[in-house]
């Protein structure tokens, strides 16, 4: 007798909660892994564990493009710090609008 084994498929809410950490990471949710129950479920504790405010703390590439506009506007330069500070970035273009 032969005993086979298979992988449960993985539930509405588990894809549903992967889903929205692929959104928050900016990752990609590989159709593999949303087959199967365990391996979605061992992707979402990898996922989960990820701190995402590190990848945000550099400005968009619209403040930029916006700060740079008007630095060249007001005929001043944008300081460096700036560019690798969201936050800064925004203080920066609400004082020189």
């Amino acid at each position: 007798m032969e005993s086979t084994t298979y992988a449960l498929p993985a539930t509405p809410k588990q894809i549903a909660y992967a889903r929205s950490l692929a959104l928050r990471n900016q990752t990609l949710l590989p159709w593999e892994v949303q087959q199967d129950r365990r391996s979605l479920s061992a992707w979402i504790d990898a996922q989960a564990k990820m701190n995402p405010g590190t990848q945000d703390s550099r400005p968009t590439s619209k403040q930029v493009a916006f700060a740079e506009r008007l630095a060249r506007i007001k005929r001043r330069a944008v300081p460096d710090e700036c560019f690798r500070d969201k936050g800064l970035m925004s203080k920066w273009i609400d004082g020189n609008k």
